[in-house]
This record gives structure tokens, C-alpha cells and sequence, in this order.
């Protein structure tokens, strides 16, 4: 056996091998091993541009409460302030509001359909002092100057809008334009309301069937509270099978914990029974001999809208933070819904092509709201004691939502 073996064999010598396919560079560190860059934390974090002006961390300084809304020229007397009330109302229709022509029709015969009434809640918040507003207002329904208008189930509490006044002159105008009714009915219903200025309620016996179903379909009568006679709505005994005890010691998804399956016509319902037209046109003899009440026509578009315009504005309210307050200025463009201004800047901001502001007819207070001012829905809100007013000193007014 062979030993001869030579250097040229061994598995630790070896050659350099050169690719061709190798690309020539002549910076020193293109043979350096690479490696990933390192993620390095940023020390300070961006701030956000929705903080700050929609929040409010802290409470605003509290130097006072403010209790009722005096315009900036003194109202004499509650007439002045139903007709400032009326007439503050609505905002005029702008030039350049982006609304067409069917829009703008929509909107003007939906304010003139509504009725000329201001709510006490409004007339309070435009008020001095509460008590002799509410003996001026008696004054001026004996003497046939004014007219409070009840609607029975419209909210409860300080928030309530079931009460309103209406001047007469306003009343007789409204009646006016009222072409369903005859000219003899119309004079006929002034001349009972003048003769009984303090009453709320018109007697049936004063007016025919015929021309009550006619000032009913009017709208200037209403049907007195409901569910007071109690003959449709008798009172539930303790042996009823809809009273509490009965339910309560019924099974659990049982029928009778439901009050059973007459409960309807046990608590005085009719099973969605509807009334004919022909019962309509002839009323029934409860409704003969039980009293009814002065209305105005399309008085339940105009609560809709109020409702729901205070309640927008205390939505509003409740997104600025957990203290639910904020300064009168800011509410008041969050309203508005940051609409272009009619001010020479925003004019020359739109003259140059420059952001102004949103148009007017894709804001919510146009589009859901037919253009009611500010200061109109804050009138309410604070009348009714859904809004606290107070003074801060460096913002001036403040809101909160008590």
C-alpha cells in the first residue's frame, strides 16, 4: 500500500474561485454583512388636531348664574316678547346657500304653516321675573289681548311644551285663512271666546255636530284630556286580571303574566276597531256633552320640531365631555354646523377659492331643522330648565346641562 500522497489532494487547501457574474463597486463597504435598520421609537407623541377644541378637560369658571335670556333691546311687556318670539323664529333663506328651487318652496310653506304661537317656557327665558310675567298673562287673557293654548300629553315636568300663547290678533288671522270653515262659524267661535276669555275649556253644547267636525278638521278644536270618562276606560280593580297582583303571581311567559288574553278590552280597548268617516262627521254623544279645547292648526309639526331641536342642542352639549359645559360661542357654531359666513372675510375667502365653510343647505340645522336660530332653540331649552346659564368671566356665557 501506497503513502504517497501530496499537498494538491488535501481537503484543507483551496482555491479561490472568481464569478464573472460578479458586479465590480468601489465603495469600501459593499462587503459588509447588512443588516435591517434599527425601529426607534418616537420620544414625543403627534398631538391631535380633534383634541382640545372638542373636549374640555377642566370646568369653565363659574362666577354666576344667569337666569333668563334679555335680548340686547329690552322687550316691554309679554306682547313684545310673543311677537320677538315669533319673528326670531326662522333665519332668512341665504343668497347663496346651495338650495334649489323646489327646496326653498319646501321651506317657506313649511313656516308659514306653522302656527304664530310662542311657548310660556320661551316667554319666561325672554322675561325678567317670572311672577309678573304669569299676572301679566292673566291680564291679558281678560282683556282678549292673548290666548293660552293647552295640549295635554306634551312632556312632563319643567320640560314640558303643552302650554302656549297666542295673541288674538294672530288667532283671527289664522281663522282668516282657514277656507274649510264659513265666515258665520268663524265669527261664531270668536264671539264664544271673547265671552269667556279665562276659560280652557268650550262648552259642546255651544256648537252644532256639524260645525264641530268642521272646526275640528280645521284644527282650531280639540277633544279635552283622554281617558277621563270612565265609562270607555273603567278603573282596574285589584281582582282585575290585568292588575298588578294578578300579573305578578302569574308564571313567568305565561299568557295571563300578560294580563291574559281579554286585557285589551278589559282595560277599555276596542281591539283596533277604526271609525268610520261617517262617525267622524257625526260625533258620538260622549263627544257632545263632554268639553272641548281651543287649537291651532299644524300645532303638531310645529311641537315636533321643537322637541327635536332641544334635543339636538343638548346632544350637542353632552359631546363637548364628561362636565356636559361649554361657552355660548362654540355651541353657537355647532349649530350653525359650520356654515360659510356672510361676513366681507368669508366673501373674499370665496372670491379667492379658498375654504369658507360648508354650504348652508348641507348643514342639519337647514336640512332637518328649516334654518331655526340659535338663539331661538336656547330660549326654549332655558325657559323649560334644560339649560343652565352661567358667567365665566373670560369666555363669556357658559352652558351646561344641569
Amino acid at each position: 500500500m501506497s503513502l504517497n500522497y501530496s499537498a494538491a489532494h488535501s481537503s484543507r487547501i483551496t482555491k479561490k474561485r472568481t464569478s464573472t457574474l460578479k458586479r465590480s463597486t468601489s465603495s469600501p463597504f459593499a462587503t459588509l454583512p447588512r443588516r435591517k435598520p434599527i425601529q426607534r421609537s418616537k420620544s414625543k407623541p403627534e398631538p391631535s388636531t380633534h383634541d382640545g377644541e372638542d373636549r374640555f378637560d377642566q370646568r369653565l369658571e363659574d362666577l354666576g348664574i344667569v337666569t333668563t335670556l334679555v335680548p340686547h333691546l329690552p322687550l316691554k311687556g309679554v306682547v313684545e316678547v310673543v311677537q320677538y318670539a315669533n319673528s326670531s323664529m326662522f333665519e332668512p333663506m341665504p343668497e347663496r346657500g346651495g338650495f334649489n328651487s323646489t327646496r326653498i318652496a319646501e321651506i317657506l310653506n313649511f313656516r308659514k304653516s306653522l302656527p304664530t304661537t310662542a311657548t310660556v317656557a320661551h316667554v319666561h327665558a325672554l322675561s325678567k321675573s317670572p311672577t309678573v310675567t304669569e299676572r301679566e298673562i292673566a291680564q291679558l287673557a281678560g282683556a282678549n289681548v292673548l290666548r293660552k293654548i293647552i295640549v295635554p300629553g306634551r312632556g312632563t315636568g319643567a320640560s314640558t311644551v303643552s302650554e302656549s300663547l297666542v295673541l288674538f290678533t294672530d288667532l283671527e288671522t289664522m281663522l282668516d285663512r282657514a277656507e274649510a270653515v264659513d265666515a258665520t262659524l268663524k265669527e261664531k267661535l270668536l264671539q264664544h271666546l271673547r265671552s269667556q276669555p279665562l276659560s280652557q275649556n268650550i262648552s259642546a253644547a255651544s256648537f252644532d255636530p256639524s260645525e264641530i267636525s268642521s272646526l275640528k278638521r280645521a284644527g282650531f278644536l280639540t277633544s279635552s284630556i283622554p281617558h277621563t270618562n270612565p265609562s270607555i276606560h273603567p278603573t282596574i280593580s285589584s281582582t282585575h286580571s290585568t292588575s298588578l297582583s294578578t300579573i305578578s303571581r302569574a308564571a313567568s311567559g305565561s299568557l295571563a303574566a300578560v294580563g291574559g288574553s281579554a286585557a285589551i278590552v278589559e282595560a277599555g280597548g276596542t281591539l283596533g276597531l277604526r271609525r268610520s268617516s261617517a262617525q267622524y262627521e257625526s260625533p258620538s254623544p260622549a263627544d257632545r256633552t263632554s268639553d272641548l279645547q281651543l287649537g291651532l292648526p299644524h300645532t303638531g309639526p310645529y311641537l315636533r320640531l321643537l322637541t327635536d331641536a332641544r334635543t339636538h342642542l343638548i346632544s350637542l352639549i353632552h359631546q363637548t365631555g364628561n362636565f356636559r359645559e361649554m361657552p355660548m360661542y362654540l355651541l353657537r357654531e355647532r349649530w350653525d354646523g359650520g356654515t360659510a359666513g356672510n361676513d366681507p372675510a368669508s366673501r373674499a375667502k370665496k372670491l379667492r377659492g379658498e375654504f369658507a365653510g360648508v354650504l348652508p343647505a348641507k348643514s342639519r340645522k337647514w336640512k332637518h331643522f328649516w334654518g331655526l336660530t340659535f338663539g331661538w332653540v336656547l330660549a326654549e331649552c332655558v325657559g323649560s330648565g334644560m339649560v343652565e346659564l352661567f358667567e365665566t368671566g373670560s369666555v363669556g356665557l357658559g352652558l351646561r346641562v344641569p
